[in-house]
């Protein structure tokens, strides 16, 4: 949270830059910014006050960035206040912490880089800024950030700190250090844990007058020493020999953006002794301290690693239905890139899950990527005060349903004729939604089946369709007449489970029919229930239909 203000000015540029505002009426507009606003001050105030966190730091800055976007939409104007921390404490700093200004690509870092040198890389690590000062060898005070210039008392708490060095000599013994208390982690892999919502335990544990063994969990990353050693390499070695072992062991001299990334990668990929959220590239050389001014730190800039998760805008919602005539919720969302993947629609699942979540348009979905970089629901970070929610279709289709095509049935059918071209079931190369569309808007499909009867001249009149493609098509649709029955089986839809497939032993339609309940109970994964529908679903009247005119089809076992 008390990094945000940095990271407000660039989203307003780059994450919204395309996005467009709300199309809500002034007198609504306010009631959302109000209920926003209350919402992150209290999140605020648990935050500094309590060092409770209610939601991760990427939320809440998120969020923060969101209500300054409606601002900006409705009133002319984005505070920042509500990005920043409460601005509590009134000890002053020796020395202003500046903050680090955030580039979005390796781009902006390449022109930053442009005409400098005596660089340097460090990884962004991810806790809280403090201020140490030492007078005549000893640790007197320890500071909190605050609004930069003044903040905390916090010496007595790092004082207990087992890890920041309490005495120190040399160079070091009249200094002012500024770094960030970190939570010590073995082997943390940031692309794979995430930030573990570390900033805001570190803040817990500076917060709590209680517990001080808990303190043995932090770590001291420095990364400034104003006025010190003007050489960073003496620098750094001075800090090894006090006690202060990361800032040498992490910062490494960098001549331009490609080395920059290697470490980027390099430090996203591999275990590290904390959490972190980037890289930080600095000049050895700074200026005096007091120039030092919050905000104005031109002399170092961060570049973030990708986040593993978004807070997007539920833009409408829209309902499928599927092969087996389940009902399916899609949340379309504003776009946004994640991971490099452009998101803009995400699966919520079934109409029960989404009454669950109570997602309506306009509420902040947090997404991130699952397997194979698939959109999933983190969570639903906000919801507006004003709901809305469409109506979903009536749950009228069942596994029976849509076999022949209807005007009511379009979508179903459509989900079955997709389910049986894919790969696992007919295996019919070239067919997806777009084609069966053409050919059943074209052709007219009275059933399931009605594709294994069109000849290549009634494929090729079909407008879209070339010579060579309905030639193709016509040859495809002829392989699948040579499947396996048992594909055959899963593309009709048949219940039967996985595990049962592998020991049915019929390879006919009428041998299928033949089984009583019993008979299908002795297969594994066919319980009672199951195979009632089993012996339902193969004497179904639609069912047979099909299966009868398969066979007058010359499809191997009916």
């Amino acid at each position: 949270m008390q990094k945000g203000i940095q990271a407000l000015v660039l989203w307003m540029l780059v994450g919204y830059a395309q996005a467009a505002c709300p199309a809500w009426p002034q007198a609504r507009a306010e009631q959302e910014m109000e209920r926003l606003s209350q919402q992150i001050t209290e999140w605020k105030n648990a935050y500094w006050q309590q060092g409770n966190s209610a939601v991760s730091d990427e939320v809440y800055d998120q969020l923060a960035e969101r209500l300054a976007f409606w601002r900006r939409c409705f009133t002319g104007e984005a505070p920042a206040h509500d990005a920043l921390p409460l601005l509590r404490g009134d000890v002053r700093h020796p020395v202003a912490h500046t903050g680090v200004r955030k580039l979005p690509d390796r781009a902006a870092v390449a022109r930053w880089m442009r005409g400098q040198s005596g660089l340097w890389v460090q990884p962004k690590v991810d806790g809280v800024a403090v201020t140490l000062v030492y007078r005549q060898g000893r640790l007197v005070q320890a500071i909190s950030r605050g609004n930069g210039l003044a903040g905390e008392d916090w010496t007595a708490r790092v004082l207990q700190i087992p890890s920041v060095p309490k005495v120190s000599d040399g160079a070091l013994a009249n200094s002012v250090l500024q770094g960030e208390l970190f939570l010590l982690r073995a082997g943390h892999v940031q692309k794979q844990m995430g930030g573990m919502n570390a900033r805001a335990k570190v803040a817990g544990m500076m917060m709590r007058q209680q517990a001080a063994a808990e303190l043995n969990q932090l770590g001291i990353f420095i990364w400034a020493w104003p006025d010190g050693p003007q050489d960073m390499q003496q620098r750094l070695t001075l800090l090894r020999q006090g006690g202060f072992v990361y800032s040498a062991r992490f910062s490494h001299p960098v001549a331009n953006a490609q080395q920059v990334e290697q470490w980027r990668q390099r430090w996203f990929t591999s275990p590290l002794p904390f959490a972190s959220d980037g890289v930080v590239v600095r000049r050895g050389k700074e200026s005096a301290g007091r120039f030092w001014v919050p905000g104005q730190g031109d002399w170092v800039i961060a570049w973030k690693y990708p986040p593993a998760s978004r807070v997007m805008e539920v833009r409408g919602i829209s309902f499928s239905i599927g092969r087996s005539g389940k009902i399916a919720v899609v949340a379309h969302l504003e776009p946004q890139l994640l991971d490099d993947k452009r998101v803009q629609r995400v699966n919520v699942g079934s109409v029960s899950r989404w009454s669950t979540l109570d997602i309506g348009i306009g509420d902040q979905l947090q997404i991130s990527l699952a397997g194979q970089g698939i959109p999933r629901i983190d969570s639903v970070v906000w919801r507006t005060a004003q709901r809305n929610k469409p109506q979903p279709p009536a749950a009228r289709y069942n596994a029976l349903t849509c076999y022949f095509a209807t005007p009511e049935c379009a979508e179903q059918f459509l989900s079955r004729l997709v389910w049986l071209s894919s790969r696992s079931i007919l295996n019919i190369d070239g067919a997806g939604e777009t084609l069966w569309r053409t050919l059943h808007d074209a052709r007219g499909m009275e059933h399931l089946f009605s594709w294994l009867a069109f000849t290549p001249e009634q494929l090729q009149a079909i407008p879209g369709i070339s010579a060579q493609r309905g030639q193709r098509l016509w040859h495809q649709f002829n392989l699948a007449r040579e499947r396996p029955f048992l594909r055959w089986i899963q593309a009709m839809g048949v219940p039967i489970p996985k595990t049962a497939f592998v020991r049915l032993e019929e390879d006919s339609w009428r041998q299928m029919q033949d089984r009583n309940e019993e008979q299908w109970q002795r297969l594994p994964g066919v319980g009672a229930e199951r195979a009632r529908q089993l012996v339902t679903f193969l004497h179904h009247p639609d069912v047979a239909a099909l299966a009868k005119w398969l066979s007058g089809q010359r499809i191997p076992g009916f």
